[in-house]
């Protein structure tokens, strides 16, 4: 069942979609948005269950990957290059997997094709002691999952999804029920019966462990095209981190690829 994606585009050119990670929205990527503007159309899109995007009730790779071939269809784009940061990543993946026609380019900002521990309990733990709190400004939902987390980055990551009610109350933005519900599919390795033989780059944080070199085997596999690089001095949060560098390797990537085609 496809829903309605939120999305804002900027620019004009060949067109590129930014894919945000867990919890996220399309704003999290809005820097590579801006660094990519003057050459290309970005739309920055909301996933399923998350920003201002409708809830699927199963929000599985396979169904958010439908979602975003459907909305590719509706705004008239036969193909285009996708940018995909962690969970992001794992959607563009599979769409890529599932529908080749549509991706012309990938690239995958610090996640494998492979399936993953949980890793998010203490995320999840301070998202409901804030669902549960009643928080009516920003500062003290902050001190709720202040008491479940240590990393003041990623509280004020989860803070850029809180809406205040007309009430006056906080809440979250994206579906957290849905999310916590379908947290084992967002962990699941894509789903694939052959490969997807179009130019990727894996970006993987220099101190991240989401790309480990036992995963190489796994991305080629799939992606037999694939090339990785390692951005020194940042994790997961790389576009975070080091955004000069992470824009710059994306939009040398994209443009090179546009350019290899064009000579065709």
């Amino acid at each position: 069942m496809a829903v309605k994606l939120h999305f804002s585009r900027s620019g004009h050119g060949p067109p590129v979609v930014l894919l945000h990670g867990l919890f996220g929205s399309g704003n999290n990527l809005g820097g590579l948005a801006r660094a990519l503007q003057d050459s290309h159309s970005v739309y920055s899109v909301d996933l399923p269950n998350h920003g201002r995007s409708g809830w699927l009730e199963e929000a599985t790779l396979a169904t958010m990957a439908d979602c975003i071939g459907r909305w590719l269809n509706l705004q008239g784009l036969t193909s285009a290059q996708f940018v995909g940061h962690s969970l992001g990543g794992k959607v563009a993946m599979q769409l890529a997997l599932s529908q080749p026609g549509l991706v012309s380019a990938l690239v995958v900002a610090d996640i494998a094709p492979v399936d993953y521990p949980p890793r998010h309990d203490q995320v999840f733990a301070a998202l409901e002691a804030v669902a549960a709190g009643q928080c009516t400004s920003r500062q003290a939902a902050a001190a709720l999952m202040a008491g479940h987390l240590a990393e003041e980055q990623v509280i004020q990551f989860l803070l850029t999804s809180l809406r205040r009610d007309p009430d006056g109350i906080y809440r979250w933005r994206f579906n957290l029920e849905g999310l916590r519900r379908d947290y084992g599919a967002a962990r699941s390795r894509p789903t694939a019966t052959g490969s997807y033989p179009g130019p990727v780059l894996f970006i993987k944080g220099g101190d991240s462990d989401y790309i480990r070199e036992e995963h190489r085997s796994h991305i080629l596999a799939l992606f037999p095209a694939a090339e990785v690089r390692i951005m020194p001095g940042c994790g997961h949060w790389l576009h975070a981190e080091r955004p000069q560098l992470f824009n710059s390797l994306v939009r040398r990537f994209l443009l090179l690829r546009e350019s290899g085609a064009a000579g065709q």
